[in-house]
């Protein structure tokens, strides 16, 4: 990791508040993996936003926006969530993830397959058009219309675009957690 991870007792008066919101956040939104440590430090992408609350503060308002009573069914953006973190070979979002889709009722199979960058056979309608659209985003160019018109007709006008930001929220986290080579807990 390239960054220390900061205990809380070390926390600048700008990071305090942060982190404070932030812990609120995890414990009511992100449950079922270790995201925080036993003196209260933060882990996963949180600790390297709070090192840099310039840039951590907004990152973490659009995480809660699109935890904050989403559109989209729980299978669906956590196929999403994965198809990006295995492009980006992201490990502690996989990680995270692949706990929390299991969770969310995926079977190990499904979510093997998807970790290993490929294409479930065996995927719900709806989990086929957030595939599909989240693989198109992820290895670059425009969205072919086709996708596009297919999440417009399982999710709505507002689901798309609620994919569209979940999955570029994600690209940027697995870039963090990937910038700082922010490791799977033990």
């Amino acid at each position: 990791m390239r960054l220390p991870i900061i205990p809380p007792s070390e926390l600048s008066a700008e990071q305090k508040p942060i982190y404070d919101d932030m812990r609120e956040g995890i414990a009511k939104n992100f449950q079922g993996f270790v995201n925080i440590r036993d003196d209260g430090a933060l882990l996963g992408p949180w600790n390297p936003w709070i090192h840099e609350p310039k840039f951590g503060k907004p990152v973490w308002e659009l995480t809660k926006t699109m935890v904050s009573n989403p559109s989209l069914p729980s299978n669906v953006r956590e196929v999403a969530i994965l198809v990006t973190g295995a492009h980006f070979k992201s490990a502690y979002e996989l990680y995270a993830h692949v706990i929390v889709a299991e969770h969310r009722g995926l079977s190990d199979e499904k979510l093997a397959t998807i970790v290993a960058g490929q294409r479930p056979g065996d995927l719900t309608r709806q989990e086929a058009v957030a595939f599909d659209f989240a693989w198109a985003l992820v290895n670059g160019g425009v969205l072919p219309e086709l996708t596009y018109r297919a999440a417009v007709e399982q999710f709505g006008q507002q689901g798309a675009a609620e994919l569209s930001y979940l999955i570029g929220l994600y690209c940027l986290v697995s870039v963090t957690l990937n910038t700082f080579d922010v490791p799977v807990p033990d």
